[in-house]
């Protein structure tokens, strides 16, 4: 039974490094587009946005997170950053439209 925990570890350790080098080169990627400015990246935009939303959420469960605990904080933040006024959301009432997303 050791072995087998032993292997469970090591899997699980292995899965966090790999998820976590897929989140830096996602990001790494984003700004590479951002930098140079090409035509027609707004798709690729989007691919590599929620390529880094859904790894963050694989990363957390593999921490040891439960999802819908991941989604409450998120919900909590942005309320938070509402009370605060925080810039984005008093210029472009962004926290507010992503608050009523993730509540419907």
């Amino acid at each position: 039974m050791k072995d087998k925990n032993n292997v469970d570890i090591i899997k699980n350790l292995r899965t966090i490094e790999w998820l976590k080098s897929e989140i830096l080169t996602s990001v790494a990627n984003l700004y590479e587009i951002l930098a140079t400015g090409e035509e027609n990246t707004k798709e690729d935009i989007e691919d590599l946005l929620s390529n880094i939303i859904l790894l963050s959420y694989l990363l957390g469960k593999r921490l040891g997170l439960d999802y819908d605990d991941i989604n409450l904080n998120l919900r909590n933040k942005i309320k938070l950053n509402i009370i605060k006024d925080h810039q984005i959301e008093k210029w472009y009432g962004d926290l507010s439209q992503l608050l009523e997303l993730l509540n419907t």
